[in-house]
């Protein structure tokens, strides 16, 4: 498959069909569905879901009990199979069908000529405006069965389930409308069974507040069951005798809404989304409850399989992509994220403090932004146990390469914050244990490699254990989640250690923003806002090797790669443990074009970018060396700091645990194998 294939990368197509309903006329339903059908195929979706009942309508009474009625089902339903015989799309219809004594409320599961299954409804409102009982039968019980429906057979009950034998993961289970607002739904035991989409056909009409709740049973199913969900309401067409119709189209993926519809359409609607299998199956398996849930039952399911054979090349990608997975880009989502983030951080702080009947902190204060959030949220702490803030003891250690910016701006927040400030000049000491160690640099000579660059590192470092030892405080780590999953880090008598680390769960992209939103919630005076302003504009270096008058800076992400690719490859290794190519395809998707999609609130304009598959690949390379094969050592001595981010920690004790002297190799044979150079 074409590496721009979505089949390629764990997607599948889906869709939530609503036709415009023709009364107790199936030949015009068939029509209706027959044309939204193609419109599927040519789109390239792999499942396609339609409304309850509609080849008859649903609001149709005791016409649904009238065999001319049901002969035209019957004949609609041979239609659409026939229709069907050259499309990809499995077509999931409704349907009132006849079987034994009764008629029942029935999903048809048709693909390429054939009708795969046929579920009946097992629950049947029979109260306020809904009187099912008096039409239907219920599907409960009914298993191993099979239906005639005219000349076509098919296996009848709702122990079936729905595999595809060329798509991995995709496998279909089917509920109906009432189905879902039950205790006990349908919808777990198939899930529990292996079902990764679930699909819901639903009359409902519509009345004051339904499509909330809806959307919420909708969405708690899909959490609850590791799956994706979609949904189709019956719409415009239906009788409106005694009840209204909104056509509600809803597609959630494991709690997340990836799709919805326009309600109240007067026409038909087809609501799209690509599915990611791929995190389902992951989820599953990293949730071992999911698994210790299914061996209590003992539900035993058909399983009918069907060769879908999707397209192999480019069709587009149906779903929305982040640019920042820690980053949500819906402005009232980030502000709240920030919220949590900030207070957890603080909480986490506060209850340390208190452990140990500490009084004060050490921190040293670079002007950059681990250093300047560390340090406001030392701030808050101390605040909120009660002390002064002359119990921060802050720290500016300038170095060779300190810029004059970053060293003005941070003794303006200290100062502005009300600390106590020093400033340690460190060059002296510097120099003095690079001449001990026979060192180039202490010769005189300009030789700036990593023993340069840890020295200065190591020295601040020690210096702030020490005077943490002297005035009976702890050292506050300031080092972010980014640098410790690429390793950018000076390990043990560096900024790898602490006494507790604040930033340990917060990745670098999310800092900037929670430093945005303390300006905006105006945790602190007009002068600390401004100070923190300043600091957001500059760029991100570890000011270790000097340069000349003019030359721009040491830049972190000239080494390591851009921090926002870095974040994204980190997000959907640790938190879904996603294939490197898979990780590049949807980075290509979010990152290839700067004015698709959306951008978090507030994101300078002059600081967008965007990237090509080639650079893409290649940071993604440098992410898995550092990330597999060189850093986890550092990792597995980390100090003691609160997990902030649902995307994972890097703690040893917490979300990830890994040996130090592992290898690369099968992540980089994958990038290697699977995306284009």
């Amino acid at each position: 498959m074409s590496f721009h294939s979505i089949y390629a990368h764990g997607f599948a197509r889906v869709a939530a069909c609503v036709t415009t309903s023709h009364v107790a006329d199936p030949t015009a339903n068939t029509k209706a569905i027959i044309a939204a059908a193609k419109t599927c195929d040519a789109q390239s979706v792999a499942v396609a879901v339609f409304s309850e009942l509609c080849l008859s309508g649903y609001a149709i009474e005791d016409l649904v009990k009238q065999d001319p009625l049901l002969d035209a089902v019957e004949r609609g339903l041979a239609s659409i199979v026939e229709a069907s015989s050259g499309l990809m799309t499995v077509l999931i219809v409704g349907a009132p069908l006849r079987f034994g004594n009764r008629i029942y409320n029935c999903a048809v599961v048709l693909h390429r000529g054939r009708i795969l299954g046929v579920v009946p409804k097992i629950y049947l409102p029979t109260y306020r405006e809904f009187y099912e009982g008096r039409h239907f039968a219920s599907g409960a019980g009914i298993a191993g069965e099979a239906v005639a429906i005219g000349k076509l057979q098919a296996p009848f009950g709702t122990d079936l389930l729905f595999a595809a034998e060329d798509v991995p993961g995709l496998t279909i289970g089917v509920e109906i409308c009432e189905d879902m607002w039950v205790p006990v739904t349908p919808a777990s035991e198939l899930a529990l069974a292996g079902a990764s989409v679930l699909i819901n056909l639903s009359g409902s009409p519509i009345t004051i507040g339904r499509a909330r709740s809806r959307a919420l049973l909708c969405q708690s199913t899909s959490a609850r069951c590791l799956a994706a969900y979609v949904y189709s309401a019956a719409g415009a067409g239906e009788s409106t005798t005694d009840l209204a119709w909104d056509g509600q189209t809803s597609i959630y993926e494991n709690g997340v809404l990836l799709a919805e519809g326009e309600r109240f359409r007067q026409d038909g609607q087809i609501t799209m989304a690509d599915v990611d299998l791929d995190l389902l199956r992951q989820e599953r398996a990293l949730m071992g409850t999911f698994d210790d849930n299914r061996r209590q039952r003992e539900a035993l399911f058909r399983k009918v399989t069907f060769a879908l054979k999707p397209p192999s090349v480019d069709i587009g990608f149906l779903r929305k992509v982040e640019r920042f997975p820690f980053v949500p880009s819906d402005e009232h989502l980030l502000e709240q994220d920030c919220y949590e983030a900030y207070n957890i951080q603080v909480a986490g702080l506060v209850q340390r403090m208190r452990a140990t009947g500490t009084k004060r902190v050490v921190i040293g204060v670079s002007g950059g932004l681990d250093s300047t959030h560390a340090l406001i949220v030392a701030a808050k702490a101390v605040d909120l146990l009660g002390l002064p803030r002359e119990n921060i003891l802050a720290y500016t250690m300038p170095g060779f390469a300190t810029g004059s910016e970053s060293k003005t701006n941070a003794l303006a927040l200290m100062k502005a914050l009300q600390t106590t400030w020093q400033e340690l000049d460190i060059r002296t000491t510097a120099t003095q244990m690079l001449k001990d160690i026979d060192h180039p640099f202490g010769k005189g000579e300009k030789v700036y490699d990593v023993t340069f660059e840890n020295v200065q590192a190591g020295l601040r470092t020690d210096y702030l254990f020490r005077l943490a030892n002297h005035h009976g405080g702890i050292v506050i780590g300031t080092g972010d989640l980014s640098e410790l999953a690429l390793g950018w880090c000076t390990y043990g008598v560096g900024d790898q250690m602490a006494h507790y680390n604040v930033n340990a769960g917060v990745p670098k992209t999310l800092i900037q923003h929670l430093i945005r939103w303390v300006i905006a919630s105006k945790q602190f005076s007009r002068d600390v806002n401004g100070t923190l302003a300043s600091i957001l504009s500059a760029e991100i270096s570890p000011e270790l090797v000097p340069v000349k008058p003019g030359e721009k800076p040491q830049s972190t992400e000239a080494s390591v790669g851009p921090y926002e690719l870095q974040d994204f490859n980190l997000f959907y290794t640790l938190r879904f443990g996603l294939r490197p190519s898979k990780i590049a395809f949807m980075a290509f998707q979010a990152w290839k074009d700067v004015a698709e999609g959306e951008w978090p609130p507030a994101f300078p304009a002059d600081k967008r970018r965007a990237y090509d598959l080639k650079e893409i690949r290649r940071w993604l390379e440098v992410f898995l060396r550092r990330f597999f094969a060189f850093s986890q050592f550092k990792r597995s001595a980390m100090p003691n700091g609160p997990k902030v981010s649902a995307g994972g920690s890097l703690s040893p004790r917490g979300d990830w645990r890994a040996p130090s002297d592992s290898s690369a190799a099968a992540w980089l044979e994958d990038l290697e194998r699977n995306v284009p150079s």
